[in-house]
C-alpha cells in the first residue's frame, strides 16, 4: 500500500509542470552568490520540522571558486522533494545530483550555510571527461523538465546553454563578471501550474 501510495505521488507530480524565467549564462553568473567547482559527496533526503516537505541537501566538496567564498571545503545545496523511507516528493525543474558527479554550479545563498541552485536546474552543470582524459566539457542541465519563459515576449523558449569546454565556461564566467550587470535571475521558488496551461 505505502509503494502505491509512492507511486501515486510521483504520478501526481507528472500532471504538474514548473514555469520559470530562462536564464543566460551572464544572466547566472551575475546573479549567483557563490559559483563553484566540485564533486558530489553525499545526498541526504529529510524531512521538514513540520513533517510535510522532503528536502534533499546536497554536500559538493569545492575543488575551485569561480565567485564568491565557500567558507569551507564543502558546500551543502537544499532542494525540495526527494525520497525519505516510503514518502516521496518531486519538484520538475530542479537540478538533479548524483554522487561522484562533478559539477559547475551557481549557487544562490540560503541562510548561514545553506545554498539553493540559481535558477534551479539552469544553475547547474556536469563536468564529462573524454575517455582519454584530454577533453573536459560542461554540458548544462538547462531547464530541466520545466516551461522557460522568455522574460521580454512572455513566450516559452529554449535554453540559450550550451555544452562546452569546461575552459571556455570559466572563461565566459570571468567576462560575465567583468561586464555591467545583466538583469537579474528571478528567484529559485517554481511557479506551479498544471500541464499545459
Amino acid at each position: 500500500m505505502k509503494r502505491l501510495a509512492l507511486f501515486a505521488l510521483f504520478l501526481a507530480s507528472a500532471a504538474f509542470g514548473t514555469t520559470q524565467l530562462v536564464a543566460d549564462l551572464p544572466a547566472l553568473s551575475q546573479s549567483a552568490a557563490l559559483i563553484v567547482v566540485g564533486t558530489v559527496r553525499a545526498c541526504a533526503p529529510r524531512l521538514t520540522l513540520d513533517g510535510r516537505r522532503i528536502i534533499t541537501d546536497t554536500e559538493i566538496q569545492v575543488a575551485e571558486v569561480l565567485k564568491g567564498n565557500a567558507d569551507g571545503p564543502t558546500v551543502v545545496v537544499m532542494q525540495p522533494g526527494g525520497i525519505v523511507g516510503d514518502l516521496g516528493q518531486k519538484v520538475e525543474g530542479t537540478a538533479h545530483f548524483t554522487v561522484g558527479e562533478e559539477v559547475v554550479v551557481f549557487l544562490d545563498r540560503r541562510g548561514a550555510d545553506r545554498f539553493a541552485v540559481t535558477a534551479m536546474a539552469q544553475g547547474k552543470f556536469r563536468i564529462e571527461r573524454s575517455t582519454d582524459g584530454k577533453a573536459i566539457y560542461a554540458v548544462p542541465e538547462g531547464g530541466g523538465s520545466s516551461r522557460l519563459i522568455d522574460p521580454l515576449t512572455q513566450q516559452e523558449t529554449q535554453s540559450p546553454l550550451k555544452a562546452m569546454p569546461l575552459a571556455e565556461l570559466k572563461l565566459k564566467i570571468a567576462a560575465a563578471l567583468a561586464a555591467p550587470a545583466a538583469a537579474p535571475v528571478e528567484p529559485t521558488r517554481p511557479i506551479l501550474n498544471r500541464a499545459g496551461q
